[in-house]
């Protein structure tokens, strides 16, 4: 039977988690892919990050192994370690397919695909580095190593516009494509029933029923740019506007500072890691949203899915989510009073953030999980035969 492998990368884990032998659950960013794989008959094995990957369960009948990919491009001995398992298992089990994901497994399953021969590869970019405004390593060096690797590849999928429009300049193996996919899905249902006593929730949270609640999510790193958000609470006229912050990370302190500075330090919610994330959403009033950088947020679509109006930068991925006026507003990313303008005039308005949420909880239906699980069967379709 011909093998399949599915590769990406996480975060280094910890001891713990390395050895962890736990049941492996899969989300939507492997799941739609593995499934089709195996309804083509392929003999399914997937990257993980566990010791003695092989000995694990799955929720689905996939086979494991340790991929050994963690983010860093420059994590030389890290890097040679995952190429030297994918090595063994392309000799050992007739490995026909790669279908790999983000910078690291990229590299080193079109890298492993081109030594070794394996017949078709895939390449899922979820954000080039070189995006618009990237800094000039990115937008040179990163951006010829995707040129070259495009050679070893027979399709790339893309999840926003801009990144398609860029992939489409490469040139790909003979007969490759390129193609456009709505990120990685959500499942809309999921948030659609989800029940809560806001009343209960607010009143944990040190807010009340007459404030306006903005809400981000994610880590608290340079990236995600949560102090422009900060100001922008300050500046605000309403001053009901409360932010929770759900998310740990190195900026913790500094971001805590940056409220106090502003005096709204009782205003700003620093909630740390959450695993009620979904009732939380459902009990905020806008989604407040100035990252610097993304690829197709989920957090965005997990919120329009809740049905909130969105606040969010002007950026690649968020442009391909929102649209400008009628599910919310697009900002320039570190433009702070134009954020508070945006942020004091939904907060005045209940029937306008009612009409943005509706038009979301609606548009978001096309980055939905399903839809999202039929467009890439008819990619495989096509692309494998």
């Amino acid at each position: 039977m011909a093998g399949y492998v599915f590769i990406g990368n996480s975060a280094k884990p910890s001891e713990k988690e390395l050895n962890s032998r736990e049941m492996i659950k899969f989300g939507n960013v492997s799941r739609p892919c593995l499934e089709i794989a195996l309804e083509m008959g392929y003999d399914v094995y997937c990257g993980i990050n566990r010791n003695n990957a092989e000995e694990l369960r799955a929720d689905i009948p996939v086979k494991l192994y340790d991929s050994h990919t963690y983010r860093s491009i420059t994590a030389f001995r890290d890097n040679f370690i995952a190429y030297s398992n994918l090595k063994k298992l392309i000799k050992s089990k007739n490995i026909e397919v790669i279908h790999c994901n983000t910078p690291v497994g990229g590299m080193v399953g079109r890298v492993c695909g081109k030594i070794f021969g394996v017949k078709k590869v895939i390449y899922t970019a979820h954000g080039f580095h070189f995006y618009k405004g990237a800094p000039l390593f990115n937008r040179t060096v990163l951006k010829w190593a995707e040129m070259l690797m495009a050679h070893w590849s027979d399709a790339i999928l893309t999840m926003n516009k801009e990144d398609y429009t860029a992939a489409k300049k490469f040139k790909l193996k003979k007969g490759g494509k390129v193609y456009y996919i709505p990120g990685v899905g959500i499942d809309t249902k999921d948030f659609a029933t989800v029940k809560i006593n806001r009343k209960d929730i607010r009143e944990s949270l040190g807010v009340s029923e007459d404030d306006i609640v903005c809400i981000s999510m994610g880590d608290l790193i340079p990236r995600k740019n949560y102090g422009t958000a900060i100001k922008a609470i300050g500046k605000c006229k309403n001053k009901n506007i409360h932010y929770l912050i759900c998310g740990e990370g190195s900026e913790l302190d500094n971001l805590r500072e940056l409220a106090k500075e502003n005096n709204i330090e009782n205003r700003v919610h620093f909630l740390g890691f959450r695993t009620d994330i979904k009732e939380l959403l459902k009990t905020a009033d806008i989604f407040l949203f100035t990252t610097l950088q993304e690829g197709l947020p989920r957090s965005m679509m997990e919120a329009m899915a809740s049905g909130l109006p969105c606040i969010a930068s002007k950026i690649r991925g968020n442009v391909d989510l929102l649209e400008e006026g009628k599910g919310g507003y697009l900002v320039e990313v570190m433009d702070y009073s134009h954020i508070a303008n945006r942020l004091d005039i939904l907060a005045e308005d209940s029937e306008l953030r009612k009409n943005m949420a509706l038009y979301n909880l609606e548009h978001i239906k096309k980055f939905d999980v399903r839809e999202v699980k039929k467009i890439i069967c008819n990619i495989y379709m096509e692309v494998l035969k």
